[in-house]
């Protein structure tokens, strides 16, 4: 169950603080992976504030969802799921939907810890220096005997460092009898779900502990502050991993690479450089600065010149890109092709040895092997109402200032005179001329001063 019902009013956002996003993932989203690596029976998601929202963006995923409103605190919350696992056995993991660099590998510790103690209740617990914010954890005897909240915390408990982390497992059994007797008689005046433990104390039902010794696993944002001191951190870790398997980051404090993201050894990546979503990049690359690069795949021996966007596109190995190209969705580069400065192709495949080195629209276009588009030349696919198809097939010569008015096809080794709008196919090995013939007048220069 993952509690992602709040407003998070520190954010200040019109979007659910679970939705703000630490490296190219939402907050939620990283939740959820490390949810999934448990194999759940189910995942349970508790929704709130803008809960349409929330669902929206996980649609197709297989999650259901609970509604807490209004929202009364965590205890509150957790009753909220009762009628979806009503009559189930087993153990429930409670998550916070704010706590993005959960690992799996600590949530399974957790449930071991859980399993092998019987417990009720399990609490993942954390020695903090500075445990302003957190509950504490009040031990008796060595076993926790208590959670008490920072609000609600005498000087002496504000002393102890070991705090709460917000995730526990739970033997369904006992839970949701136990938290009918939760009351709300505390600062905020809400339903506690840290006072489970002393009832179940009271009950003498065992509870345990697991003390992680990785704070900032378990650190919650609650803030803009604290969303960029965390993506900080995500992008830090993620630049000494590819660093250490062989990437050259030139600037690593300004080279933003989001954790899914595959990079091969030997690429260099200078700065200013953001790699987004699955990206994956071969080996011996060179992406020069100003560039992005989102979901996309890219070949060994590649270079990205200077300020290029490249989005969802595929290019092969030896390719050339740039600078200031903008490689939209759909795109695909064979062997050795080169896109130059300010070219822009969107659902169009240049092939392998191909080149359009200035100026130009490719839109919605298959273009063969060894093709040359010269400068300015525009695939015109839109007539207002729907795309059309440009086919230019191997060995082409497409002439500069060149329209090519879709539907049409340029025939294999054919030629298109410089300055052309074709609007019918050109068979392959003609040449295809478009064009007003020039026509010059004798001094009509001195006549016009006149």
């Amino acid at each position: 169950m993952v509690l992602a019902a709040g407003q998070g009013t520190r954010m200040r956002s019109s979007l659910p603080k679970v939705l703000h996003k630490v490296g190219g993932r939402t907050m939620l989203d990283h939740v959820l992976v490390a949810a999934r690596t448990l194999s759940p029976a189910s995942i349970s998601i508790v929704v709130g504030h803008k809960a349409e929202s929330v669902k929206a963006h996980l649609g197709g995923t297989e999650v259901q969802f609970a509604l807490q409103e209004p929202q009364l605190g965590t205890a509150h919350a957790l009753r909220q799921v009762e009628p979806l696992l009503r009559g189930r056995q087993g153990t429930l993991v409670l998550l916070s939907g704010d706590v993005p660099r959960l690992q799996g590998a600590t949530l399974a510790g957790l449930v071991r810890a859980h399993q092998e103690a019987g417990a009720a209740a399990t609490v993942l617990t954390a020695v903090v220096e500075r445990p302003y914010g957190y509950g504490r954890i009040v031990r008796t005897d060595g076993q926790i005997a208590r959670i008490v909240e920072e609000r609600d915390a005498s000087p002496a408990e504000r002393q102890i460092r070991e705090t709460n982390s917000g995730i526990y497992a739970f033997d369904l059994e006992p839970l949701f009898e136990a938290l009918n007797q939760v009351a709300s008689q505390n600062a905020q005046g809400e339903y506690y779900l840290t006072d489970l433990v002393a009832i179940y104390r009271r009950r003498k039902l065992p509870v345990a502990t697991l003390v992680t010794d990785d704070v900032e696993q378990i650190r919650g944002i609650n803030s803009r502050t604290e969303l960029a001191e965390v993506s900080r951190i995500v992008r830090q870790t993620k630049n000494e991993e590819l660093m250490a398997a062989g990437v050259t980051l030139v600037d690593p404090s300004t080279t933003y690479i989001d954790p899914q993201v595959e990079i091969g050894a030997d690429t260099v990546i200078h700065p200013g450089v953001t790699i987004e979503g699955t990206t994956r990049i071969g080996a011996a690359c060179e992406i020069q600065g100003g560039v992005r690069i989102a979901d996309s795949e890219i070949g060994a021996r590649v270079s990205i010149n200077n300020f290029c966007v490249i989005v969802g596109a595929r290019i092969a190995d030896g390719a050339s890109v740039g600078p200031f190209a903008h490689l939209r969705q759909g795109t695909e580069l064979g062997e050795a092709a080169k896109v130059g400065n300010f070219v822009e192709l969107k659902k169009t495949s240049l092939g392998a040895g191909s080149k359009a080195s200035h100026l130009s629209y490719l839109g919605d276009a298959t273009i063969g092997d060894r093709v040359n588009i010269g400068a300015g030349t525009i695939t015109c696919n839109y007539d207002g109402t729907h795309k059309h198809q440009t086919i230019i097939e191997d060995d082409a010569f497409i002439g500069s200032d060149s329209q090519l008015i879709a539907p049409v096809r340029v025939g294999k080794g054919a030629f298109i005179g410089a300055g052309s709008s074709i609007t019918d196919d050109v068979p392959a090995g003609a040449l295809g001329i478009a064009r007003g013939r020039q026509a010059n007048l004798e001094g009509w220069a001195e006549r016009k001063k006149g």
